[in-house]
């Protein structure tokens, strides 16, 4: 049983996690470690982190449905890849033991970081790429697939990660891709999330708390855009990561 003071820290850390996704991304890195902080065993806070935070995914998707327009055939492809990949994920999660996940935990951290660190250069790379006649959708597929095991495993990351291989991939607008991004990552997500549904391992409790924090916290990142620097958030969060990367490593 967690006191009301504990829930109300997971669902302030899932709050910020919110309002971080909707301006800069790397939410995971707040509540994953908050989580943590609780007492929660990793394996049972990645699993109850990714239940908790899973309908975040939906917002952003429903927000740029409009870019999706003429995309069907990549979603047939790449939406059933990051299904598959999202419950592989779930299922190393829960098959790995759980010395060699805390083992990792600090290494995974940190490039998270990393990947948060690199994001608008990435963001760069494929709005100012060089224009050819490309579209290998096959090629994606496992490439799309690896990226979403390592989403259904830990998350934290993983739409730089997405959004790297699809700009390898197609040649299209940053918009365009960044929506298919967002139903691959929701799909992978929410893939792993039923999985973990069945598994005994999410702490309802704590994950109802982060699901209404999270969600108000989306809300109210859209609301304080324009208003907050997401590059200084960004780096902020970068930071925070890194120092509990560390932490967790010289612990």
């Amino acid at each position: 049983m967690f006191t009301g003071t504990e829930l109300a820290l997971a669902g302030g850390a899932a709050f910020a996690a919110g309002i971080i996704n909707a301006l800069a991304g790397g939410g995971t890195l707040i509540t994953f470690p908050a989580l943590v902080a609780l007492g929660i065993p990793e394996v049972t806070a990645s699993a109850t982190n990714t239940v908790a935070l899973c309908p975040g995914y939906f917002g952003g998707m429903i927000a740029q449905r409009k870019d999706l327009k003429g995309q069907g055939a990549r979603l047939r492809l790449l939406v059933p890849a990051g299904i598959i990949g999202g419950i592989t994920g779930g299922i190393l999660l829960l098959v790995i033991s759980r010395q060699v996940f805390h083992l990792i935990v600090p290494f995974l951290i940190l490039f998270a970081s990393m990947l948060l660190a690199v994001q608008d250069r990435v963001r760069d790379w494929i709005r100012h790429r060089s224009v050819t006649d490309r579209d290998h959708m096959k090629n994606a597929i496992i490439p799309v697939g690896c990226t979403a095991v390592y989403g259904g495993y830990f998350g934290a990351g993983q739409s730089v990660i997405i959004l790297s291989v699809l700009g390898l991939c197609f040649d299209d607008s940053l918009p365009r891709l960044n929506a298919l991004k967002q139903c691959i990552a929701f799909s992978s997500s929410v893939a792993a999330a039923v999985f973990f549904l069945f598994s005994g391992m999410v702490l309802w409790s704590v994950a109802l708390v982060m699901v209404a924090g999270a969600l108000l916290g989306g809300a109210a990142g859209g609301r304080f855009a324009g208003r907050v620097n997401p590059v200084l958030l960004r780096w902020t969060i970068v930071v925070i990561g890194v120092v509990v990367g560390i932490i967790l490593l010289v612990r």
